[in-house]
């Protein structure tokens, strides 16, 4: 049987490229400096020795340990997968790792989770604060580390920098949108009191009503589910419909779908739906649903630069980033808009 093979390291790419130990150094941390062809050259040796950087060597050497705690809520969550991909990405990019650590939604210990992230030596965590039930592991790391949290509205934590993306603005987006079509009475299948998310929605729904002189009311609270779209839609048909419905998310949208289906109503002919974040797939539904698309892979990246920001000492003033905006994607189960 073989030794096992031993581990590239520095030298030997510096051999097999043909330049200094030192230059390989120059090549990982100031690339910039290093004329293009050796940089090339470098590189190419890395990739073929399949050379990766001793962390924890490095750490001794800089007192830094390059990795990023992130702790997410519950996965199997469209948004939460998506900006958790983007921060991973963009980590990678800037010569960072990241621990993860998912936590799903209503377990208790989050303070203990966010003081194990703390054990790993990370030097920053960015935490994906969707709803109330993050806010205890927030309070247990940010009072001795940089916290960024991407979360729908600030969190009322001291040092904790929000970077989020402006829900209200995208409930008012529909509504006005809504409005456009002829609708003049609009009910909102609202999501959980405990997200954020779903009480900027909420919130904008209603500013967005007055703001237009629309009839309209909010549901009682339901889960991110088809099941709560479907019971909570298939009740409001004993009493009679609206001229459109605004789901809290698209996993409401299509229980609403669904139950119209099923009452032999016509979408969007006797009644418009809206969803919230142009999830996977919301093209194919049938109709296809006219939602509103969230910039998750952006307001990861977003997050991510403003984290590496804080560790150089490079964050720009004290102001929180702005939210970045949603976009409206009309479908078809919205008709035209009104030319006049």
């Amino acid at each position: 049987m073989s030794p096992t093979a031993r581990r590239p390291s520095m030298g030997d790419v510096a051999a097999r490229a043909g330049v200094s130990y030192q230059t390989v150094s120059r090549v990982l941390n100031e690339p910039e400096i290093v004329r293009p062809d050796t940089r090339y050259r470098v590189l190419e040796a890395i990739s073929t020795l399949g050379y990766t950087r001793n962390r924890a060597a490095r750490a001794l050497k800089t007192a830094r340990s390059s990795l990023l705690g992130v702790l997410t809520d519950d996965l199997s969550l469209f948004g939460p997968v998506e900006t958790t991909t983007a921060i991973e990405s963009a980590a990678r990019e800037a010569g960072y790792s990241v621990v993860l650590t998912s936590l799903p939604h209503g377990r208790h210990g989050t303070a203990q989770v966010g003081a194990e992230l703390l054990g790993a030596d990370v030097e920053g965590i960015l935490v994906i604060a969707a709803h109330e039930g993050m806010t205890p592991a927030v309070s247990a790391v940010a009072r001795s580390t940089p916290v960024v949290a991407v979360s729908a509205q600030p969190l009322g934590q001291a040092g904790v920098e929000v970077v989020g993306i402006d829900q209200g603005r995208g409930a008012r987006e529909v509504v006005e949108h809504l409005q456009r079509t002829g609708a003049r009475s609009i009910v909102h299948l609202a999501g959980p009191t405990d997200w954020f998310d779903a009480r900027a929605r909420r919130d904008g729904f209603t500013a967005a009503l007055e703001a237009l002189s629309l009839d309209g009311e909010v549901t009682t609270p339901g889960e991110w589910t088809p099941r709560s779209g479907y019971e909570r839609t298939t009740a409001l048909l004993r009493s009679g419909l609206p001229d459109a419905l605004f789901a809290a998310n698209d996993m409401i949208a299509i229980g609403a779908l669904h139950a119209l289906h099923e009452h032999g109503l016509r979408v969007p002919e006797d009644v418009s739906v809206v969803g919230f974040d142009n999830t996977l797939g919301a093209e194919f539904l049938i109709p296809s649903l006219t939602t509103v698309a969230q910039p998750f892979a952006e307001v990861g990246r977003a997050a991510l630069r403003h984290m590496v920001s804080l560790l150089d000492g490079t964050a720009p003033g004290e102001d929180a980033p702005e939210p970045l905006p949603p976009r409206l994607v009309v479908r078809r189960s919205t008709p035209p808009e009104r030319t006049h």
